[in-house]
């Protein structure tokens, strides 16, 4: 019998879910950045404390992968999920320096079962990363698709 996973119903707004810690190594930050953003702050360390961002920093789609990972491993891949239809918003506030370690939690907004897809619920997540020292390095809101454990009675 597989673990039970988490259904619509089981994200109610107020419901936190805890983020990470992870932490962000120098050799992470320039793997990713020599495939996917090869700028010198995000190649280099000596360029990255030249720059505006005081040190070898990971490129915010990094920041943004890091968040997706541990949001993936702290509730998505237990749950029913159905994918997201999108971002709302998603802010880089700080820089993410190489041997930062990174945690946060998602919280839930709202949650609406979806009159359009019947049987699926929309839930809308607010999400905040921190570094080591409590200052925000990411802010994002988005909404997941999820399966209603219960499917909704059709109207008459």
């Amino acid at each position: 019998m597989s673990d039970p996973k988490l259904a619509f119903e089981d994200f109610q707004p107020g419901r936190r879910f805890a983020l990470g810690p992870k932490t962000v190594t120098a050799a992470e930050i320039i793997d990713f950045a020599e495939e996917f953003d090869p700028q010198p702050m995000h190649l280099d360390e000596s360029a990255g404390r030249a720059s505006i961002l005081g040190g070898l920093a990971a490129s915010g789609w990094h920041t943004s992968a890091l968040f997706m990972r541990m949001m993936a491993e702290s509730f998505l891949i237990g749950s029913n999920s159905q994918g997201a239809p999108g971002v709302d918003f998603m802010e880089w506030r700080r820089p993410v320096l190489a041997g930062d370690t990174i945690s946060g939690y998602s919280t839930v907004l709202e949650a609406r079962p979806l009159r359009s897809r019947p049987g699926i619920g929309m839930v809308k997540f607010r999400h905040e990363v921190e570094n080591q020292n409590g200052e925000l390095v990411c802010l994002a809101e988005n909404s997941i698709m999820f399966v209603l454990q219960e499917p909704q009675e059709k109207p008459a």
